[in-house]
């Protein structure tokens, strides 16, 4: 056993520390101390975990305002986009009615005048009454005009431009600002659910 205690790398037990001969040793005291010593630590330790959670909580209080001030700015962004292009495709949609009444009451004034013009003994021929299909294939080819640009200038053509590039937009935005209200109430259901842990 001698030799193993003295070979290199082995490292004996520690011995108790002497007392002095005569002098009485309090184990309570001992005891007590080492208890209070342990109190402290653990009271320190609990202060610097609710601290270290305090700021955890803070920050996370901060980066859910932060978020929600980005959205929000975001979506301002978005609607005012939204709104001001809207306004622009309601003007051109009311030019293009205005100027569409226009060229209608010009050719029913047109026509009035050429029925007036007609002599006594002329018969008026009413013209072939339409079918419901016939309206409604007629109303139907009115809506599905072919995109037909080759004649205009590049004003117009600009302006052409400008109208169905608002379209797009409008539909894009509407649908972009959808896709950002799921990921906010998403967001905000991840912050509730993670306030209640």
């Amino acid at each position: 056993t001698f030799s193993i205690l003295n070979r290199s790398g082995f490292m004996p037990g520690l011995a108790a520390p002497k007392i002095p001969d005569g002098e009485k040793v309090d184990f309570d005291d001992i005891h007590r101390k080492r208890m209070e010593k342990d109190l402290t630590e653990l009271q320190t330790l609990i202060e610097a975990h609710f601290e270290k959670r305090k700021k955890e909580e803070e920050e996370l209080v901060n980066l859910t305002d932060r978020i929600f001030r980005q959205c929000h700015c975001a979506t301002v962004n978005e609607w005012s986009m939204i709104l001001y292009f809207f306004f622009l495709h309601q003007e051109e949609k009311a030019r293009k009615e205005e100027e569409e009444a226009k060229k209608k009451a010009d050719d029913d004034a047109r026509k009035k005048m050429i029925l007036s013009n007609l002599s006594f003994t002329g018969y008026k021929t009413g013209g072939k009454r339409q079918t419901e299909r016939e309206k409604k294939r007629k109303i139907l080819n009115d809506r599905r005009k072919e995109l037909n640009i080759d004649h205009l200038k590049d004003d117009k053509l600009r302006l052409k431009t400008r109208h169905y590039r608002c379209e797009y937009l409008f539909f894009f935005l509407f649908f972009f600002l959808k896709h950002i209200f799921v990921q906010i109430t998403v967001l905000r259901n991840r912050v509730t659910d993670h306030q209640k842990m």
